[in-house]
């Protein structure tokens, strides 16, 4: 008999979250190897093109897919009530999925996604929900949360965990041979225009703060047929922004990256590419920027950090500043947009080349990351801050036992970390600079 599996991307709980490009590409993947040998049901939280968020005012999506969640203020946890700010919980009213349960049910699986450690309590309410409306039903979770916070996955009492990328306990508790040739189960959403790729797991760098070596290992590229089979089920969904989840896109591209987008090139499809997981600027030539240009990246997201080289020495020598600049100028030849130096009234805000840097890092120093700011600021590009999140495991997430409890994942929140480090004043400050940057172009 073919089991019934319901399919879940939980609610966030979080002081903010943003739809940038996000989907449930591990459930997705798992779902899609089993395809035609399971009768799955999928329940999006996120998903704002979900009628209900139509419906809604100032949910609209951007030119490249992105947009707010539809969410709703609750207390703070009692470990973040020092944080003064409003505690938020996005995604689809609690009360629909327990309409979808009691109309669908009886189910024989649930798997569920988990993603950042700290958003935990939105995998705790699903769980609550099935257990009281479809009692009998199998709950499995995998993802970051199980693979970095086993023992207190534990506590949330699923029948199986799947940490890490191991699926073979999963697939004996199913009972199911998998097919990996199959793309995502990109089928399980009514309407789609955004969709996520992965061409690789894993990462040729060891960064200090960075948990890809815990959960995906080193460097491996994906079968390639089985990306394009990917390409083409989205395309032929109609799917018009597609963001690549690699962790090192860039890494050996001459085997993976490269021949990829010749056939996307070949095969003619039509479609906005996107990197918000951080290109290493180190790998960018100029060749490849001008394929990239012509394949159809829209934005490109580089991972900086910081300009500091005893930072960047100390915690894993990812990229330094002139391999950043080095990097920029090659896009910029290429033909992608840049900031507009010949007009006063000119914004960053439109440049399609993002360089991160991380606020708040334990190990960072404010002046350092001012200069970093004005670094970047200097390419005629735009910055964005990325908050510091501990992750367990890590050596800089460990260090900072000194400040939090790293066993309690709420406390890995990258909102809270900073007002940890830094106090509310000084964060809000180095933000508001960020901003003011981006908005004055190169005039500064």
């Amino acid at each position: 008999m073919t089991p019934k599996i319901l399919l879940v991307n939980p609610p966030i709980y979080d002081f903010a979250a943003y739809d940038f490009w996000l989907k449930p590409y591990g459930l997705l993947s798992v779902a899609g190897y089993l395809r035609g040998k399971a009768d799955f049901k999928l329940f999006d939280y996120l998903d704002r093109l979900h009628q209900f968020v139509a419906e809604q005012k100032d949910l609209a999506s951007d030119q490249w897919g992105r947009g707010r969640f539809y969410h709703q203020v609750v207390a703070n946890p009692p470990c973040l009530q020092v944080v003064p700010r409003y505690f938020r919980r996005f995604g689809l009213p609690r009360s629909m999925f327990e309409d979808f349960l009691v109309r669908e049910k009886p189910f024989d699986f649930a798997l569920i996604q988990t993603a950042m450690t700290y958003w935990y309590l939105g995998v705790q309410e699903v769980i609550q929900d099935i257990r009281r409306i479809s009692p009998q039903t199998k709950i499995v979770l995998g993802g970051n949360y199980v693979t970095l916070c086993s023992n207190h996955a534990k506590r949330l009492a699923a029948d199986l965990l799947v940490p890490g990328t191991n699926l073979e306990p999963l697939w004996k508790y199913l009972q199911i041979e998998p097919d990996f040739a199959q793309p995502g189960f990109w089928e399980g959403y009514q309407k789609l225009n955004t969709g996520v790729l992965r061409l690789s797991d894993g990462c040729p760098f060891e960064c200090t703060y960075c948990s890809v070596p815990q959960v995906y290992g080193r460097f491996k590229a994906r079968p390639l047929q089985r990306s394009l089979a990917e390409l083409e089920l989205l395309a032929n969904r109609g799917v018009q922004n597609i963001a690549f989840y690699d962790d090192a896109l860039l890494f050996e591209p001459e085997e993976v990256l490269v021949p990829f987008l010749n056939e996307l090139i070949r095969k003619g499809i039509r479609a906005s590419l996107h990197s918000p997981n951080a290109l290493n600027a180190r790998f960018i030539t100029q060749d490849l920027a001008r394929l990239m240009v012509r394949a159809g990246f829209k934005t490109f997201y580089l991972g900086f950090e910081s300009c500091s080289v005893e930072w960047q020495e100390q915690t894993g020598s990812k990229v330094f500043s002139q391999e950043l600049q080095r990097a920029v100028e090659l896009l910029l030849a290429a033909g992608v947009q840049g900031s507009n130096a010949t007009l006063r009234s000119s914004s960053l805000r439109s440049t399609s080349i993002t360089a991160y840097q991380m606020l708040a890092h334990p190990h960072g120093d404010t002046a350092e990351l001012e200069a970093s700011m004005r670094f970047v600021h200097s390419l005629g590009i735009r910055g964005m801050l990325a908050d510091f999140s501990p992750i367990p495991g890590t050596p800089d997430g460990e260090y900072c036992r000194k400040w939090i409890d790293m066993d309690e994942p709420l406390m890995h929140n990258k909102t809270a970390f900073p007002i940890i480090m830094l106090g509310f004043d000084e964060s809000n400050r180095l933000k508001d600079l960020q901003r003011r940057l981006n908005r004055l172009g190169y005039m500064v």
